[in-house]
């Protein structure tokens, strides 16, 4: 019998890996896993230099976490609203040929978010370098000039990354009090706990 209080045996080891009277068991291994890491990273190779010198990630907009939990915390979203491409002076489709991703089901709640995104397209149009469509072609309106295209690179990084938000605190910006409610609240407490006594007093007194 087992002693002390431990959990009762009831471990059910009758899977036999092999040839059975049920035939062979299917069991999924994981040996190729190291192949797969590497045929990944060589598929990911192959399209950076297949879309080169386009950059290997999208543009997304600033969003904020659903629910009223996580509301407070900023993430990058799927895509650009339509009212903010229009804000910034660009059509949903010549945006997904310059790399900016485009969400036709989200739409904006607050001017204040539509005011950041449109700030991110607009700073994103600065840095942009435009291509002909053809090389030899001549340089049209929006094309980038030849010295740029030349000196351009890929880029395999988050564009526009947000900026974390700064673990200092500012004592400047925290507003001063007159009173502190952490002190209100222990004298009240206190208060309260001695009222019963006083009042005991009181009423011996009396008599």
């Amino acid at each position: 019998m087992v002693k002390h209080n431990n959990v009762v045996p009831n471990i059910h080891c009758h899977k036999k890996y092999c040839l059975s009277s049920r035939g062979p068991l299917k069991v999924r291994l994981s040996l190729d896993q190291a192949t797969k890491k590497k045929s990944r990273r060589l598929a990911r190779a192959a399209k950076a230099a297949k879309i080169a010198p386009r950059p290997l990630q999208l543009l997304r907009p600033a969003v904020h976490c659903p629910t009223q939990r996580y509301s407070s915390k900023v993430r990058l979203g799927k895509g650009f609203t339509l009212e903010e491409l229009k804000a910034a002076g660009l059509t949903a489709r010549y945006a997904q040929t310059v790399g900016i991703a485009v969400d036709h089901r989200r739409t904006n709640k607050s001017a204040e978010s539509l005011a950041l995104n449109v700030a991110r397209l607009q700073e994103y149009k600065t840095k942009l370098i435009v291509f002909p469509k053809k090389r030899l072609s001549k340089v049209k309106n929006g094309d980038s000039t030849a010295a740029e295209c030349k000196a351009a690179t890929q880029f395999d990084g988050t564009i526009l990354p947000l900026a974390g938000p700064s673990g200092e605190i500012v004592m400047a910006d925290v507003p001063k009090q007159e009173v502190s409610a952490f002190t209100t609240m222990r004298l009240a407490m206190k208060e309260t706990k001695v009222d019963g006594y006083r009042a005991s007093v009181a009423n011996r007194k009396e008599k």
